[in-house]
């Protein structure tokens, strides 16, 4: 499983960053940070879910509440 991160569209509110510890907070920019990913493209970050934290990363894409994390399952298709 996989999730991918838009920088460009978060908006601040860090409800991800209660849902997944992998979310931390960027107060100097106003924006989340998904800890240890990769940009894929300008202002999109992808990184691999542990299997241990794929429910906390399902909660973090749902309560987005501009719809900036994307969680996708290992045949690729879009679970949240």
């Amino acid at each position: 499983m996989r999730i991918e991160y838009d920088r460009d569209t978060c908006i601040g509110m860090f409800q991800c960053v209660a849902e997944w510890d992998a979310f931390e907070r960027d107060s100097d920019a106003g924006k989340a940070v998904l800890a240890d990913s990769e940009e894929r493209t300008e202002g999109t970050f992808v990184r691999e879910v542990p299997d241990d934290a794929e429910l906390d990363a399902k909660f973090a894409a749902r309560a987005c509440p501009v719809d900036a994390i994307a969680v996708y399952d290992d045949d690729g298709e879009q679970v949240v």
